[in-house]
């Protein structure tokens, strides 16, 4: 059931950066995930980025709460960006991989992304990956 307070929600939406070179990979992201995955969390905003420059000036201006990275994009690799941007970001937001197949999950964790879902999508996955990375972000709403 529905609570009406759902949609009053005051409090303001989280931003997700969704980086692939392929905007089917991004839509199917966006579309898995919804407005709200989780019914703990502010509504989602995405931030559609196809390359590298791009994601590593929207990570270094700030304002994303959570990064999806495609492991599998061209030619700059979700993994390697991933890598790149938790050792130099003092602040960076946390981080998903896609990666390419379920046995590619220590690739992820070498890259220092808190979470990996694999290729082809699973939306229940995806939806509680990012809901465990965003929950612990958002303060507690007072009953």
């Amino acid at each position: 059931m529905t609570d009406v307070s759902d949609s009053t929600d005051s409090r303001a939406p989280l931003t997700v950066l969704v980086y692939s070179d392929d905007v089917s990979t991004r839509q199917q992201v966006i579309l898995a995930l919804g407005r709200r995955p989780h019914p703990d969390l502010p509504e989602l905003q995405y931030v559609e980025v196809a390359t590298e420059p791009v994601v590593l000036q929207h990570l270094d201006a700030g304002g994303i709460d959570l990064a999806i990275l495609d492991g599998e994009a061209v030619p700059a690799g979700g993994m390697g960006i991933a890598k790149q941007v938790k050792d130099e970001l003092p602040a960076c937001p946390p981080v998903l991989v896609l990666t390419g197949r379920p046995q590619d999950a220590w690739l992820a964790t070498w890259s220092r992304a808190e979470a990996a879902v694999p290729h082809p999508l699973d939306p229940v996955q995806l939806a509680e990956a990012v809901s465990g990375l965003l929950l612990p972000r958002v303060p507690a709403t007072q009953a």
